[in-house]
């Protein structure tokens, strides 16, 4: 009977017994301690992931702004200079690539009154240009003509990229008009690239950089040479090359305005003024251009870059 009773009075203390709550345990492959999720833990973890997801959103919004602008920048940089452009300078390696035109040799000078400004032009025919630190002594019959090239300043440094026989002494593209040779041929253009620069670089030629007076017909803007003196270009009518001289004290307006006029595609400027330089006609005799009393010029002996025209 007592019996009965322990086992009626246990049975009453488990129903009198508060309910266990349970507990989820989760292990982790690497046998560390059993962690406890609990609700609260679980949006907080939620809430990180969601503001990781948001920093991620955004970071990958900034990398895509900024590659956006940084490609504008370039495409502004390389192609937006404020003058259209008649020949891209893969187009002009093309034509560096071609055989020369087989002609005599020969400067063919003509002069002409254009707006006002009179001017001689010296077409080039036949001719190998180079670029030399050597000024050409004037009974080299095989010298055509020579003019300057790029600007130094005073202690010898370079204005514009210059290239000398396939050696870079200078690169510099705050000038966009530009002049390059490589063997027989030659060609000027208007770009910031370097990729015809680079052309010669790798070929042994010759390239130099100066200010764009006409591009594809059209002038700059705003120049950065004022005042009034005897003015010089190369320029380009078709697939011919002139060299190009006023007679007269010109603005470098009147100057490039007068070469649009007259019908050149592209023309950079060349500096010297009223310097001594020379050509030669087809029969070879020695035409004198400027001041023959500045002939030799002793300043700058070996510093200056003579831009030079030989027979081929």
């Amino acid at each position: 009977m007592s019996e009965i009773i322990n086992k009626t009075g246990d049975l009453a203390d488990d129903f009198n017994r508060e309910p266990e709550v349970p507990e989820f345990i989760i292990e982790t492959d690497d046998d560390q301690d059993a962690q406890k999720v609990t609700p609260a833990a679980t949006t907080t973890m939620s809430k990180s992931k969601l503001w990781l997801k948001r920093l991620l959103k955004a970071l990958a919004v900034m990398l895509i702004v900024a590659l956006t602008l940084a490609a504008y920048k370039a495409w502004n940089y390389y192609c937006h200079i404020g003058v259209p452009v008649s020949t891209t300078p893969a187009e002009n390696i093309e034509k560096l690539k071609r055989p020369a035109k087989q002609e005599k040799s020969q400067v063919v000078m003509t002069s002409d009154s254009i707006l006002g400004v009179a001017l001689d032009f010296y077409a080039i025919h036949g001719l190998r240009a180079s670029i030399e630190f050597q000024e050409p002594d004037t009974a080299d019959t095989s010298v055509f003509l020579y003019c300057r090239s790029a600007d130094h300043q005073a202690d010898g440094t370079y204005l514009g990229s210059l290239v000398v026989k396939g050696e870079e002494k200078q690169s510099d593209r705050s000038r966009l008009g530009y002049m390059g040779m490589v063997d027989n041929q030659m060609v000027i253009g208007v770009s910031r690239s370097d990729k015809v620069k680079d052309y010669c670089q790798e070929n042994g030629g010759y390239f130099f950089r100066q200010f764009i007076l006409v591009s594809n017909g059209v002038i700059p803007q705003r120049f950065f040479l004022h005042g009034k003196v005897e003015r010089r270009a190369i320029g380009r009518k078709d697939d011919t090359l002139f060299y190009i001289a006023t007679h007269n004290k010109e603005t470098l307006w009147d100057f490039a305005d007068a070469l649009r006029e007259y019908g050149f595609i592209d023309a950079i400027y060349i500096t010297g003024g009223n310097d001594y330089v020379y050509y030669r006609n087809s029969d070879g005799e020695r035409h004198d251009i400027g001041k023959i009393e500045d002939y030799p010029h002793e300043k700058w002996k070996g510093i200056i870059p003579w831009l030079v025209f030989r027979r081929i």
